[in-house]
C-alpha cells in the first residue's frame, strides 16, 4: 500500500471509530439499550482501533538503534 493510500484509510477508520464512539454513547444514554448490541459495537471499535495502530506503524518508517 501507497503511504496516501495509508493516510485515506486511516481517515476513513478513524472516522468510523468516532462515530461507533457516538453510537455506543448514544445507545447508553437512553437506557434501554440493547446489551448485545452494545457489545458488538464495542468489539468492532476495538478491531478498528487494531487497525489504526497498524496503518500507523505502516507510515512509520522503521529505525534501527
Amino acid at each position: 500500500m501507497y503511504d496516501t493510500e495509508i493516510v485515506r484509510r486511516l481517515e476513513t477508520v478513524r472516522t468510523e471509530h468516532r462515530d461507533l464512539d457516538a453510537a455506543i454513547d448514544a445507545l447508553l444514554a437512553t437506557g434501554t439499550s440493547d446489551q448485545l448490541q452494545v457489545a458488538r459495537l464495542k468489539k468492532r471499535k476495538l478491531m478498528l482501533r487494531d487497525e489504526i495502530a497498524q496503518l500507523e506503524d505502516q507510515l512509520i518508517p522503521d529505525i534501527i538503534a
